[in-house]
């Protein structure tokens, strides 16, 4: 059986300045903040295969008060060693799924790989897009390194990875989004990154207008959510703030 850990950051708000303003629910409320913000968890994953360590998706990036990587120190606290991570699958590149790819060195501003033990798999046509867009929602400085390092893998559409992980480009949220399907046998995990980022968003039909193509975001949504009940599916959240993971029902 495979495990799931989730790791997650923090509940943040999001508006359309794409800063993320940690919120707190205990003293916090929507009402403190600018209209058509979002509130969202910053969730990445980490499953552990007989195979692999697999983390999906980086996080935001952002260090604890003692310097240490905050994504690093979530794995230390599940008792896994962040030089032990094998795979890091990432559905895009946006800076909140993006940030943690790299670090930079607070003396000398040298930048490394966070896993450099890893081999990540990123969405070729997603790389250039992130360079040609850099600015509110791609931050070219943390991930340009991946351009430099021979254990990064450049995929093209669809594909699969040893045999149990298929890969699909979507292109709802952005242009190049790709989706994740870890199939061990024993069960099937499926990472839809921002295309299925809630469970709300696989109850309900809508578009949402901050998708590159909301409409198709829409039916993706619905395709999934199809075949994840048929399969038996476990879905993993990145942004839900209450239901990291688990399967759907009719």
């Amino acid at each position: 059986m495979a495990r799931i850990i989730p790791l997650s950051e923090g509940a943040f708000t999001v508006d359309a300045t794409k800063k993320f303003i940690p919120y707190n629910p205990e003293k916090d409320t929507m009402q403190q903040r600018s209209g058509g913000s979002l509130l969202v968890e910053i969730q990445p994953f980490l499953v552990i295969t007989d195979q692999d360590y697999i983390l999906l998706d980086s996080g935001l990036g952002y260090r604890n008060p003692d310097g240490v990587l905050q994504i690093h120190q979530h794995l230390i606290n599940h008792g896994v060693n962040p030089m032990d991570i094998t795979k890091v699958l990432m559905s895009h590149l946006h800076k909140d799924h993006s940030g943690g790819i790299s670090t930079a060195d607070p003396v000398t501003g040298q930048r490394n790989l966070s896993f450099p033990q890893a081999t990540y798999y990123v969405n070729a046509q997603e790389m250039q897009y992130a360079f040609d867009n850099d600015g509110k929602s791609y931050h070219a400085d943390d991930i340009r390194i991946l351009r430099e390092r021979d254990n990064v893998v450049f995929t093209e559409g669809d594909g699969s990875i040893d045999g149990y992980i298929t890969y699909e480009v979507t292109g709802g949220h952005c242009p190049y989004h790709q989706t994740f399907l870890i199939d061990t046998g024993d069960d099937k995990i499926f990472f839809g990154g921002d295309e299925a980022p809630q469970i709300s968003y696989m109850k309900r039909r809508f578009a949402a207008k901050y998708d590159y193509d909301g409409k198709r975001g829409m039916e993706l949504r619905e395709q999934f959510k199809e075949r994840g009940i048929r399969d038996g599916w476990t879905f993993l959240y990145y942004h839900d703030t209450k239901v990291p993971f688990g399967k759907l029902t009719q």
